[in-house]
């Protein structure tokens, strides 16, 4: 009789329900990179490695932190691009301005900071404040300096990517915001060297280019290997703050498709770019103090697979909601 009591409570915590393991989780590569798995698939990459001057190759290795795509079901393979190739500052997923500029303290103007080829000025990882991975989602908020051409820290981002799984597809979640270190700052450039971007593997360029099509809000699917741009010329609707973009191409015999979805709530007008090797995105004129900063967000969503216009329309509906 006496063990019963015992024996009762060993009972109620044998059928207490089971705490499932988290699906995803972080691998750190100390000072390079840090992955994400989810069910022990390598999902995403952020290459974080800070600036290395030591000689030309290295510092345009580790100029900006960015994040790679693994390809569906490799541990060793990129949907994404990065270093060389055609046009070595795209970076998969990337963010910054090739015409920054600011007023300091002393009144004195500051022009042509370009942390989107980072030939001066870069941008560097300094932590990371929060990281986080569980059943549903991952995700990490970065602390990033933006330094000028003089070596300066001129503006301070906090970065969060937030990563998680709807059926197979891979759902991107991108918030940044920049906060001026001076009186103010205006983040400028043109659709194809600034904004929010994403860039597909150089094998895209060097193989099935003309393969590569895009999903338009109004025109629906557009002809493989023809582009829409946004220029001075061609300021219309089809160029300009869309709510979305689709871009399906070819890797090694596999189609891919990512759905790029803008928030009403970012800076407009956003003036979009295309290109058949894979790169796509918008971009904005913004001015920011450190009383306004700029803070914006964006959503990918990634299919090995293709998407319909309706199909991208509807997440669009839901990332605004």
């Amino acid at each position: 009789m006496t063990k019963l009591p015992a024996l009762t409570a060993l009972l109620s915590v044998l059928s207490l329900p089971l705490v499932a393991q988290a699906e995803f989780s972080w691998e750190d590569t100390e000072g390079k990179y840090v992955d994400l798995k989810n069910d022990g698939r390598s999902v995403a990459r952020y290459v974080y490695e800070g600036i290395d001057e030591s000689t030309p190759e290295r510092r345009e290795e580790t100029y900006k932190p960015f994040c790679h795509i693994y390809q569906w079901g490799s541990d060793d393979a990129f949907i994404t691009k990065g270093p060389g190739g055609k046009f070595t500052h795209h970076r998969g997923i990337y963010y910054g301005f090739s015409k920054c500029s600011y007023t300091d303290a002393d009144g004195e103007t500051h022009k042509n900071i370009d942390t989107w080829h980072c030939r001066q000025a870069y941008e560097i990882h300094r932590e990371f404040l929060k990281q986080e991975a569980g059943e549903d989602s991952a995700s990490f908020t970065a602390a990033i300096d933006w330094i000028d051409n003089e070596g300066n820290v001129f503006v301070k981002e906090e970065r969060t990517m937030t990563f998680s799984m709807e059926d197979k597809d891979l759902v991107v979640d991108f918030s940044s915001t920049l906060t001026p270190t001076v009186p103010s700052v205006k983040f400028d450039g043109d659709p194809q060297h600034a904004g929010f971007q994403f860039r597909a593997n150089n094998d895209v360029n060097d193989k099935t280019a003309k393969q590569t099509y895009y999903i338009r809000p109004k025109s629906g699917v557009g002809k493989p290997g023809a582009t829409i741009n946004w220029s001075d010329k061609n300021d219309t609707e089809a160029t300009r703050d869309l709510p979305w973009k689709g871009m399906c191409f070819t890797l090694d015999k596999d189609k891919y498709t990512v759905a790029y979805l803008d928030h009403p709530k970012n800076p407009k007008p956003a003036r979009f770019s295309e290109r058949d090797y894979g790169r796509f995105g918008s971009y904005f004129v913004a001015d920011a103090t450190p009383e306004e900063p700029l803070t914006v967000n964006y959503r990918l969503k990634i299919r090995k697979g293709e998407m319909t216009p309706e199909e991208i329309a509807a997440l669009s509906e839901e990332f605004v909601k």
